[in-house]
């Protein structure tokens, strides 16, 4: 599967913004959701783990001493026990969900206490601007930018994470306001329906 052109240069954007979360964790145990067809940030997070899971529909076989992928469709649950990991990231995959509010309990619910979720999401000013770079010029994935189903920007982040057991503890714009960065810790187990 050949990339976009600017694939690569954005995926290492991202991945720069969460190294720094996961080194602030002992041991950390990392559970990446919507890994990618090539499972990347769980090969650049490797030396700074103690162990790394990545799931994804397009999921590559990986399985090493300290990573392993699992092929599955992102819906409304996870595949783990309780309190199972210290860090899960979320790069670029929230506005592809038909159900984020599901998915952020079943991190909340898979998050260890004072564990910590990282995503980035495209902001709602992003859109014209990858909808212009995909239909148009071509640079970025056209598959990818029609999948989207939601954009974001940080009153709608807060509002999804409201009583889902995630305390945001920071939220910033980044490449130019064009993405959401996001970080939460687990503070309780989310709130029941």
């Amino acid at each position: 599967m050949k990339e976009a052109a600017l694939e690569p240069l954005l995926r290492r954007l991202r991945i720069r913004q969460v190294l720094p979360v996961v080194r602030r964790h002992r041991d950390c145990r990392l559970l990446d959701v919507g890994c990618g067809w090539e499972a990347r940030l769980l090969r650049a997070v490797e030396p700074h783990v103690a162990r790394a899971v990545g799931v994804d529909f397009k999921a590559p076989r990986l399985r090493t001493a300290k990573l392993e992928t699992m092929a599955m469709t992102l819906a409304d649950t996870l595949p783990f026990p309780d309190a199972a990991f210290d860090v899960v990231t979320m790069l670029a995959v929230l506005e592809h969900l038909a159900q984020p509010r599901a998915m952020v309990e079943e991190i909340a619910r898979v998050l260890k206490p004072g564990g910590e979720v990282v995503l980035t999401v495209p902001s709602k000013a992003a859109r014209p601007v990858l909808e212009f770079l995909a239909y148009r010029l071509g640079v970025v994935s056209e598959a990818e930018i029609r999948d989207h189903k939601q954009y974001y920007d940080r009153r709608s982040l807060f509002a999804l994470l409201r009583d889902s057991g995630l305390a945001i503890e920071r939220h910033r714009y980044f490449q130019l306001g064009m993405n959401n960065f996001l970080v939460a810790t687990r503070t309780r187990p989310p709130a029941s329906p």
